[in-house]
Parts: C-alpha cells; sequence; structure tokens
C-alpha cells in the first residue's frame, strides 16, 4: 500500500493542480470555436505538462503566476534549468472536446479519459515522459526530447472475442490491425463451450479413431485457417508461426497436421517444449501473424544459400511490407548436429567460454545474420527478439552476450525460461524481427519511464508497431509486488493480481509514449511459472481496462522466475498505425 500510495500521490496533486489551473483558465466556460478560449487551453496544457514532469524544478505557484500575468507562451514553458518545447497544437481538439464533456473534473476522468502528459502516466518519478528518437545503424542511441501524445484507440484494430468457456474473460482469440491479422494463444477446445467432442473423441474411448494429438493439431489449424479466412486472408499470408508443446511426440503430430493445412508453404516457426499449455487436457499451443494481401503487404520468402529447407518444411525467413520476419534458430548445422563451434565436451570443466555462451554467439552470428542477409536485411535493422533459454540460471550469461553483439544496437528482448526444444543438446532458441534494408519506416527508441529493473532492455518503435522489451513486476525500489503475503492469500491469486497489475502499468506506459491506448494490444503473451497464477492476471486486465478484450497467450514455463517471487513474464505487441 505504502508503494500505491506513492504512486498515487504524485498524480492526486498533479490532478488537483491542472484542475486549479483549469479553473483559473475558464476551462470549464470556454467555446470550442472560440480563439482565445484555444489559446488558454494551449497555456494551460503546456503549464500542466512542464510542471507535472517532476524532473522540472518548477512550483505550482510559479505556474499560476505565469497564467496571471501572461509571460508564459504557447508551446514553450522555461523551468529553472531545463527547456522543454511541448507541441500543444495537436491536442487542443482532444482537451475542448473532454471540457465540453465534463471528463476532465475527476482523476478518473483526467487519469483515463484520454489526456495524456508528461510525468502522469501512473509511473514513480524516475522519467515518465513520452519519448521517441530515430537511431540510425551504426551510431549511439540518440538524445532524448520531451513531448506530449493524445491518447485514442485506432480504428484500425478490430477484435474478434468470446467469453472464455462461460467465465468473465473477454477473450480475443484474434485481432486485426491494418492488414496485419494476429491469433493469439489458440488451443484445441471450443472457446464458448469448453472441451471439444471431435479432439476428446467417444467417451470413454479417447484412443479409438485418429491419434488424440493428431486430433488436436487437425482441430487448431482448421479454426485457425477459418478465422483467417473471416478477414480476408489464409495460410499461404501467414508470417510467423510460434507453438509450444508438452512433449515431443506432439510437434510431431502437429507437424503432420501443419504439413495438411498449410501445404508447400509454412512460416518462419518458433517450436518450444513447456512445462504445460493454457488448458490441462492440451499439448499443442500456437499463436500465427499473417497480412491481408495487398500491393504493400505481399509475403516474399527466402532460403539461405546452399541450404535446403529444414525437415520441420519452414522458411527461415519472410518479408511483409517493410518488415522481415526470422524463425527461432539453434546452434545447429543444417544437418542437425551441433556445430563444434558452440560445443564443449561434457568432460571438460573448464577452458574458454561455457557451452551456453558459445549457443548465443553462434546463433547470433551464424544463423540470425545470414537468415537476415538472406531477406535483405541486417543485424543493425533488429527490432525484436525472443530468447528461449535453458535454466533461468543462464539469464545472466544471456545478457551479457547479447549486449555484446547488440550494444549499439536498440532491439527489443524477451528472455523466456524454457524446458526443451527440437534437440536436448540446445541450450537456447532465438526469433527475431527486423526492418529490410532501405525501409521506409524508421528505428525509433521510445522512452517509457518504466524501471530499469522492470525491463529486459530497450522499447523499439518502426512504423506501425511498437515492440516493449520483456517486463517482470518489479517496482521502482526493486520489489516484486506481493511476494511477502502471495503464499498466505493464494486463493485471491494475489501474486497474479499484483504483478498483472504493475504489468498493465507498464503497458499504459508503452502506450502513453506512442499516443494510443491499450486497446491496441494485440498481443499480451504470459509465460507464468505456474499457469493458475493467470486468474489473478485476468482479474488484473478487467480491473484495469473493463470490459476490453484480453488478446493473450499464456502458457507454464519452468520455474523459477528470475526474481525471486515473480510469477510472469509478459511480452506485449502493440499497434500504433
Amino acid at each position: 500500500m505504502a508503494a500505491l500510495r506513492r504512486r498515487v500521490e504524485p498524480l492526486d496533486q498533479s490532478f488537483n493542480m491542472l484542475h486549479h489551473l483549469a479553473i483559473l483558465g475558464g476551462l470549464h466556460t470556454v467555446s470550442a470555436g472560440a480563439e482565445c478560449g484555444t489559446r488558454r487551453i494551449d497555456m494551460l496544457m503546456t503549464t500542466a505538462i512542464a510542471c507535472m514532469a517532476r524532473h522540472h524544478n518548477t512550483h505550482y505557484g510559479h505556474c499560476l503566476r505565469g497564467i496571471k500575468d501572461g509571460s508564459i507562451e504557447t508551446g514553450h514553458l522555461r523551468c529553472g534549468n531545463n527547456f522543454s518545447v511541448v507541441d500543444v497544437a495537436s491536442k487542443r481538439e482532444g482537451i475542448m472536446r473532454m471540457a465540453q464533456q465534463g471528463s476532465l473534473t475527476t482523476r478518473r476522468g483526467f487519469l483515463y479519459g484520454g489526456a495524456t502528459l508528461a510525468g502522469a502516466i501512473g509511473l514513480p518519478a524516475s522519467g515518465a515522459s513520452a519519448v521517441e528518437a530515430a537511431w540510425a545503424p551504426n551510431a549511439p542511441p540518440p538524445s532524448v526530447h520531451v513531448g506530449t501524445s493524445s491518447v485514442a484507440a485506432s480504428s484500425e484494430v478490430t477484435t474478434k472475442s468470446t467469453r472464455l468457456v462461460g467465465s468473465a474473460i473477454n477473450y480475443a482469440y484474434a485481432v486485426k490491425a491494418g492488414s496485419w491479422v494476429f491469433l493469439n494463444g489458440h488451443e484445441a477446445f471450443d472457446f464458448e463451450q469448453g472441451l471439444a467432442r471431435e479432439v476428446e473423441g467417444p467417451p470413454g474411448n479417447r484412443l479409438s479413431g485418429r491419434p488424440p494429438l493428431r486430433r488436436e493439431a487437425d482441430y487448431l489449424l482448421r479454426r485457425m485457417r477459418s478465422i483467417l479466412k473471416g478477414f480476408g486472408t489464409d495460410l499461404n499470408n501467414a508470417v510467423r508461426v510460434d507453438q509450444f508443446y508438452t512433449k515431443g511426440a506432439a510437434v510431431s503430430a502437429y507437424h503432420l497436421a501443419r504439413f495438411a493445412e498449410f501445404g508447400s508453404y509454412i512460416p518462419p516457426s518458433t517450436s518450444i517444449i513447456m512445462e504445460r499449455c493454457f488448458t490441462a487436457r492440451t499439448n499443442i499451443h500456437t499463436s500465427m501473424i499473417a497480412v491481408v494481401p495487398d500491393p504493400d503487404h505481399e509475403v516474399d520468402k527466402f532460403t539461405l544459400p546452399g541450404q535446403a529447407i529444414s525437415a520441420s518444411g519452414y522458411n527461415p525467413a519472410v518479408a511483409a511490407s517493410d518488415f522481415v520476419f526470422v524463425a527461432g534458430n539453434m546452434a545447429f548445422r543444417p544437418d542437425g548436429t551441433l556445430d563444434p563451434k558452440a560445443y564443449v565436451s561434457p568432460g571438460r570443466n573448464w577452458g574458454g567460454e561455457t557451452a551456453f555462451r558459445r549457443q548465443v554467439h553462434y546463433v547470433i552470428t551464424d544463423r540470425l545474420e545470414p537468415s537476415l542477409q538472406a531477406a535483405g536485411s541486417a543485424l543493425e535493422h533488429s527490432l525484436k527478439a525472443q530468447a528461449y533459454i535453458r535454466g533461468v540460471e543462464n539469464f545472466p550469461d544471456f545478457l551479457e552476450v547479447w549486449s555484446q553483439h547488440f550494444h549499439d544496437i536498440p532491439c527489443a528482448i524477451t528472455p523466456v525460461p524454457a524446458k526443451d526444444y527440437g534437440n536436448t543438446e540446445s541450450m537456447i532458441e532465438i526469433n527475431l524481427v527486423a526492418l529490410k534494408s532501405g525501409a521506409s519506416r524508421r528505428k525509433l527508441v521510445v522512452a517509457t519511464g518504466i524501471p530499469e529493473g522492470a525491463t529486459y532492455g530497450p522499447c523499439v518503435r518502426a512504423g506501425e508497431f511498437v515492440f516493449p522489451s520483456g517486463l517482470i513486476a518489479i517496482d521502482v525500489d526493486g520489489r516484486v509486488p506481493g511476494r511477502e503475503q502471495a503464499d498466505a492469500f493464494d486463493a485471491l491469486s494475489l501474486a497474479g493480481q499484483l504483478q498483472g497489475a504493475q504489468l498493465m502499468s507498464y503497458v499504459d506506459a508503452v502506450c502513453k509514449a506512442v499516443g494510443v491506448s491499450a486497446a491496441n494490444v494485440v498481443r499480451a503473451q504470459y509465460f507464468l511459472s505456474e499457469i493458475r497464477d493467470f486468474a489473478g492476471i485476468a482479474a488484473a486486465w478487467q480491473d484495469h481496462y473493463g470490459r476490453q478484450p484480453h488478446p493473450f497467450a499464456c502458457v507454464q514455463v519452468p520455474g523459477p522466475m528470475p526474481a525471486s517471487g515473480a510469477v510472469a513474464i509478459g511480452d506485449f505487441w502493440i499497434y500504433a498505425g
């Protein structure tokens, strides 16, 4: 509660200040067509924004005096030794509309009604201003500028959702954002009714008919294909597919079904064995990204020179529009054997880098880089990666090796604990999203104000997509919410609720930094050390966003998490087109 008060009290003070400024400036009586009212709102916005950014050395009274004597210029405010340029012109219409509706006169309306003000995003005062900074290859991250952004749900985002198995969870199983379609967290059960007869088999005779794992895979892929067709696309326009399984036999059954449904083309694929899927009865968990084809969104397929498509049948890389999607890669040669550069004999106790570190180096230099080059890209154009790591104790080594290659390359990164892979000698699998060389979209580094300990890397934007790095629920003081009491109140799923709420606050920070609402989250991927904690995360989502559909995918990974008491790593895709 103390931590919550520390976050809320500055917002209360900021709200009260803005409320008084609004009254003083006649905000309640302005007319949308009155030029004097418009100028007054410009000044109020400028003043409130600058004053609420707590790193500015400005006092409330100074702001009031500036309003009274007119010394504050529209669009500019000098605060102590700092100088910020704030673009308020584009915010005028939204703020005036809120003034007419009266939605700016309550804290809830102020915080959630659509106004985004620097310093008012529900985060500690470690720097919560919205920032986007362009980055060029081979250049250090650019300097930061302070700005503001309006919050709006994009009309380009549509969802297909339902109450999951009769529960209160409004599950967004499909999201279309612009020309992109996200299918999230699909497993072989009926979304509304639960267990499906065609998957379960005859009562009391589950083993009759087709093999149960094949029934599961067939059901899953046929429904995904049907949903894609409803959006005007199909499996041949998929650009990425992520699969999690409970055992190797499920992978074999799924591959047979995948060949049958996809035909000759299978998109870049990541396949990881985890502790369990979302439901206790399923063995295959799949998420997919596809495009609705148009002249700007055709799927271009690439292979590596001199190398055949793998036995699993997927393309190592594809491109659609400016984006390149690279499959999950392990440290293995095309013949399926571990490369000698990544191999350390089991009899060696030391001698150079460990086997794990060697595998990470190899995946980056000998697998990801060639795939990017084949698709007309390069490592410096990387945007987002997921790394599936055997053993949480290897997280520090992974991040250290990763930083050796990406120190000067901003790339969002989400490390995830994994149970097993296509080869038991593997210790790492990494997938990647990048921009093509010469792309019209620019890579931007987004400053969100999220505490450093709560995220594994930068937040990166390219065109319509925003890629936060993996998030873990650690507050500004380095504490995991509810760690001390979660076991005592497990009936509340307290750990899931409190940590879910912390994750949502970070998602809000990212969304506000790029000027969209959380309705533009197109995928919320949760990796949990205990699947039952999802009930708490779902409750936190509903408490935070009401009936807004939840586009989640959720599996259980090997525990424990890297931070003591943590139960989740969150990975989010946000559309800002």
